[in-house]
This record gives C-alpha cells, structure tokens and sequence, in this order.
C-alpha cells in the first residue's frame, strides 16, 4: 500500500509572469508536473478500485481488508474503525457516480487526512484549511486557466466537503482518542466491554 504524505499542495507562477527562459508551453508543462502531484501517490490503485467498484458492501469491506492487511478487526479497535472509515467513504463515492480516476482521488484525499491527523498532530482547524487548500487544486479552478485539470466539478467539490464533515470532522477528538491513546480510551462503558480490545 503506497504511503501519502501530508504535505500543502505548492503554488503557481503567478497569471500573466512567464519566468526568464521559459515559453507558455514549458510553463504549462512544469505546472501539470506539479498539479500531479496534488494527492500522490494513490492509495489504492486503478486496478483495486475497479475490482471493488464489482463487488457489494460485504465484498468492498473484504477487499479493503485485504488491500490495508487487516488482520485483526474483532479485538482491534483501530483497524475496524479505519476500515468503517475506508468503506464508508467508498461507499459514498460510488453512490455519487464518480469515475474510477475520481475514486481514486477521493479515497488518497480520505488516506491523507488520517495520516496528517496521525502522524502530522493536525489539528481539525489546520485539517480544514489543509482540505481547502486540495480543493482548490483539485476542484474547479476559479480562473479556468486550465479546466481539463478539474478532477471535480462545483456539486462534486461542495459534496465532498459537506461528507467529509460528518464523516471526519464532526468526530475529530474520537479519531484523535483512536491514535493518541495508549489503550482504546474511546469506548466508554463496562470493563469488560473494553477488555476486549487490544492497543494495536
């Protein structure tokens, strides 16, 4: 499984500056090279994505078991809210119709705020500024500059924001609970309840 990095997406040569010993061609070369960028490496792969896009609910979760080498889902609490969070969200972008290279966006961009919440410490104000930033990447280009590089329309861009609120967002201390604690603080209830789980 390919490890994505948290990092801010870069900026562009200001509209209307072509640097000393460039061409309008370079310049745009050198500016899809870094919009690639935005939300790589892919989390899952084309091939991944199209094999669960044939299978149904039961059939996804068990193949993202398999593809995020889940082993123990029935005494990790961890892994089996991950792999809620993982499903969910395919679920919800197969629901919107989106094309197989959308998914694949969709689910980097899901993969990259947990990392950047896990191993980054962000907090949920910096991971909404980080989400904006993405957007305005990979969502509708306010100049239209260039359009072909939209991987999401204006509805699809506002849909995944409004998902990713009460999805993420809303429940950011419990996800924060599921990374920072030394043992799965985030059940509250009897002993042995939460004798069952393990720190994983």
């Amino acid at each position: 499984m390919a490890t994505s990095l948290g990092t801010t997406p870069g900026g562009t040569t200001p509209t209307g500056l072509t640097p000393a010993g460039t061409t309008p061609e370079s310049e745009k070369g050198a500016e899809f090279q870094e919009h690639e960028k935005i939300l790589s490496p892919d989390f899952l792969s084309v091939a991944q994505i199209t094999e669960m896009l044939a299978e149904d609910v039961d059939g996804v979760q068990q193949k993202l078991q398999k593809f995020l080498s889940f082993k123990n889902l029935q005494t990790c609490l961890k892994e089996a809210s991950l792999l809620d969070y993982y499903v969910s969200g395919f679920l919800w972008a197969r629901g919107m119709d989106f094309s197989i290279i959308q998914h694949s966006k969709f689910m980097t961009l899901l993969n990259m705020l947990l990392h950047n919440l896990r191993t980054l410490h962000m907090s949920l104000e910096d991971s909404i500024k980080w989400l904006g930033e993405v957007m305005a990447e990979i969502g509708p280009s306010r100049s239209q500059k260039y359009e072909e590089w939209n991987t999401f329309d204006v509805k699809q861009a506002n849909a995944i924001v409004d998902y990713l609120k009460i999805s993420l967002f809303q429940h950011y201390k419990l996800y924060e609970f599921l990374f920072y604690s030394a043992r799965e603080e985030i059940l509250i209830g009897t002993e042995p309840l939460l004798s069952i789980y393990h720190h994983c």
